[in-house]
């Protein structure tokens, strides 16, 4: 059975996609949940639109994340944080602080989910942070922790 994606879903397609699936999975799963329609012939022109707009919002984002990545690779932001005599930090620094930092440093706002930290900093020196805003973009800057 040919159905429309009305919204995204994991290992089948986007919103707007026109896919082919078993008849079960359709009548029982995608359409009761509102998640596809059955493709018709007016269903398929305003599927064309949705996937146009998507692919245009798409490309925007992706500029966006670009733009960003141009500004501030390569940048070094300084984090001033409270710590011990041997430079271990009393708390430490996450993706919020990390997103502040760059923010106060360089003016761009950078949202704190498209920093990728494996653990939260806790020494001070050093450190490579990944930013990651767009699945096809990302990019690394140095964060350089400090004692205050």
């Amino acid at each position: 059975m040919k159905l429309i994606l009305t919204a995204d879903v994991p290992d089948l397609g986007h919103e707007g996609d026109v896919v082919d699936v078993a008849d079960g999975y359709a009548r029982n799963y995608l359409i009761p949940r509102s998640l596809g329609v059955q493709a018709t012939t007016g269903a398929m022109q305003g599927a064309e639109k949705v996937r146009k707009v998507r692919l245009e919002s798409l490309r925007k984002e992706r500029g966006a994340a670009e733009a960003m990545a141009q500004t501030l690779v390569g940048s070094r932001v300084v984090v001033a944080a409270r710590a011990a005599d041997e430079g271990r930090l009393f708390g430490s620094i996450g993706s919020r602080d990390v997103a502040a930092a760059i923010e106060k440093y360089t003016g761009v706002a950078v949202d704190h989910n498209f920093i990728v930290l494996p653990q939260p900093i806790k020494e001070i020196g050093l450190h490579e942070v990944v930013v990651k805003p767009h699945p096809e973009v990302e990019f690394s800057l140095t964060l350089d922790v400090i004692p205050a």
